[in-house]
């Protein structure tokens, strides 16, 4: 893991500075391995400190990468942070300005004395996660495919009658039976009328015969996340629901096909934009193609029409075209994928024939 303090010294180079201080959770776990609530991490060109208070010490010590030396902070974080700064002549320091509130950086501000200056590196940080390595690839696979298992359950689970919610709690039951740490975001069960809601959460509604169910969901495994959705059908659909279910499916298999490394994500979104839109959904398909997902469920690079990325291999992201129609219902077909070799290599082995049950 000592590559990764070397990515972190590298950006401090980079930007002409000493050390850089981390407190936003999704970086302290990709830097340091440490996946308490609460800790400051300082690093600096020859060394590295994990500072968290008593009730974290026995963890960090456990949890923390080669060549990081855990520091049990005393009277404050930032005093402890001030200490070591000044025994180890630190003096220009960047920190995370796309996390810190302002009253968290005022405080920052005041107690770090011995700084010659604090600079903003806004989502610079961030970006030492958008290539992903061989490990945290094979963490990303592992996590998808317990998606994949959870899913193959809950088609066998689900009947007309159900809750949302009944529907919803199985799966996050059956995430952590099979090993996961628990949903990387709130699972979406979203049938009927509600599967038109791109984020439908999971209600009382109850599902009925005939209803698209659009079942959107991942979990952690190894502090790594997955994501995948897949819309089935509760009996014999509506004809023009199987016709949006064919179209989504059209645009999706023609992203996967048409990805390559050095593409713009903007123009990786309009291969299945277009699809949609010639086939007169275009204002039906109101989000982007997708997001890269990692330590976080959302993060780099955005697969949107207005997007400046360039994909890029190791980068590992969601393809997820969708159609909307309100009052009738919603499709959408959601796959994984890491680009490796200049093309994309499907993590989600799922199956996208349309299922009816």
């Amino acid at each position: 893991m000592n590559k990764r303090l070397q990515k972190a010294r590298k950006l401090i180079k980079e930007k002409n500075l000493d050390a850089i201080i981390i407190v936003g959770r999704p970086n302290t776990i990709y830097n340091s391995g440490f996946t308490g609530s609460t800790s400051v991490l300082l690093i600096g060109l020859e060394k590295a400190w994990l500072v968290v208070d008593f009730r974290y010490t026995i963890q960090a010590k456990e949890q923390a990468f080669e060549g990081i030396e855990v520091v049990e902070q005393q009277e404050s974080f930032y005093k402890t942070i001030n200490g070591l700064i000044s025994d180890n002549s630190i003096g220009n320091i960047g920190f995370e300005g796309n996390v810190l509130t302002f009253s968290e950086y005022q405080k920052m501000k005041i107690s770090l004395t011995k700084a010659k200056s604090l600079v903003n590196l806004e989502g610079s940080i961030d970006m030492l996660r958008l290539i992903k390595d061989s490990e945290e690839i094979e963490c990303i696979q592992q996590a998808v495919l317990l998606g994949d298992r959870v899913f193959d359950h809950i088609v066998k689970f689900i009947k007309p009658g159900m809750k949302e919610t009944e529907v919803a709690a199985e799966i996050e039951y059956m995430m952590k039976k099979l090993g996961a740490r628990g949903p990387s975001f709130e699972t979406i069960v979203a049938a009927g009328h509600r599967s038109a809601m791109c984020h439908g959460t999971a209600t009382d509604n109850i599902i009925k015969a005939g209803d698209a169910v659009v079942l959107d969901f991942g979990l952690i495994y190894r502090n790594y996340c997955s994501d995948m959705t897949r819309t089935i059908f509760i009996g014999e659909p509506d004809k023009e629901l199987k016709k949006i279910y064919d179209i989504v499916r059209k645009a999706q298999e023609a992203a996967l096909s048409g990805i390559v490394s050095g593409m713009k994500a903007s123009d990786a979104d309009k291969i299945a934009r277009d699809i949609i839109t010639e086939a007169g959904f275009g204002d039906a398909f109101g989000h982007s193609l997708g997001h890269g997902v990692g330590v976080e469920i959302h993060e780099e690079p955005r697969l949107s029409a207005k997007s400046e990325d360039i994909l890029t291999d190791g980068m590992v992201f969601s393809v997820e075209p969708g159609i909307y129609v309100e009052g009738l219902g919603g499709v959408r077909i959601e796959d994984m994928v890491v680009l490796e070799g200049g093309r994309p290599r499907n993590f989600t082995t799922s199956i996208k024939d349309m299922i009816i049950v």
